[in-house]
């Protein structure tokens, strides 16, 4: 019933977004208050992070996420007027400091939990699944946003974030072994794409883009992983998403994915392969009219 029959290994993945952190952590208080545990852990960019430290102190990792993201403010992780080199906006050391904070080993290896930190190769621009080895380089790597943090030089190759392919990193998961897979958090990026009228004005239009990008790769990946094994995407709730950068409403954010996350949950009900918990890309949220029972939707 519920997680409890998701075969096994069962894989976390947690995609990226900024302050969609936030509201993964609302979802993570929300499977440890009802006893999950998972047996591997992939994560992209700030989901790297939060997935990390789910994997260094499993069952347990929420309410030290939570003092982080609601103490983080964006000048610590995207300073003004701190720049790195020609090669990004802002140096690292706030992301840096915030990693020697959450008390994490050395080694990726060390981890109570598997872990895969997912990035991109800058040359290549193939898909780098960091699975051992020094751990901060591999943190680093998976959030390194082109353009706005340094790429991390890591044995040999210059990695970037890894949302670039991977924004949410199902297909990892599969690759690694997992026999189903539960999805913390692919927020704004899985809503239905409704035509709108087109932008004219250069932020505008950049952000569309990247939505729009963003959206066909999400889709794309979860319905191939979907068709194969159970794939439950967590929902949090959210209406209404702030900037990326914006880390003023992580309060918000959790308490609203904790919530949504808890009462999807306790109907969920796992039926074979398919993919559980989204209703024609949506996101469910708390006005959306979740089920009593929510069993899957596509792919049999």
């Amino acid at each position: 019933m519920g997680l409890r029959a998701l075969p096994r290994p069962v894989a976390v993945v947690v995609g990226g977004g900024g302050v969609l952190g936030a509201a993964q952590v609302g979802v993570g208080y929300a499977l440890e208050q009802r006893g999950f545990v998972p047996d591997l852990i992939i994560g992209t960019s700030v989901g790297a992070l939060n997935g990390a430290i789910a994997a260094a102190h499993p069952g347990r990792a929420a309410p030290w996420l939570d003092h982080v993201w609601t103490h983080v403010r964006r000048r610590e992780v995207f300073p003004l007027g701190v720049w790195s080199s020609r090669a990004s906006i802002f140096a690292d050391r706030g992301l840096r400091r915030l990693i020697a904070r959450a008390e994490l080993p050395r080694r990726i290896e060390q981890l109570d939990i598997p872990f895969t930190a997912v990035a991109m190769d800058l040359a290549t621009g193939a898909q780098e699944l960091l699975d051992r080895g020094d751990l901060e380089s591999a943190l680093l790597a998976s959030a390194a946003i082109p353009g706005v943090l340094p790429p991390v030089d890591r044995e040999g190759r210059t990695l970037v974030d890894g949302g670039v392919v991977a924004f949410v990193p199902v297909r990892a998961a599969l690759e690694a072994g997992a026999a189903s897979v539960v999805v913390l958090s692919t927020g704004p990026h899985s809503w239905p794409l409704r035509p709108v009228v087109p932008p004219r004005h250069a932020r505008a239009v950049a952000a569309r883009a990247w939505l729009l990008l963003m959206h066909h790769q999400i889709e794309s990946d979860l319905r191939q992983v979907s068709e194969r094994i159970p794939t439950v995407v967590l929902p949090t709730g959210v209406e209404t998403w702030p900037a990326p950068w914006d880390f003023g409403h992580s309060q918000r954010l959790i308490e609203t994915a904790a919530d949504a996350a808890g009462r999807f949950l306790d109907g969920l009900r796992i039926a074979g392969p398919g993919l559980y918990g989204i209703n024609d890309g949506m996101d469910h949220g708390m006005d959306h009219g979740i089920d009593d029972t929510v069993t899957a939707e596509v792919g049999r």
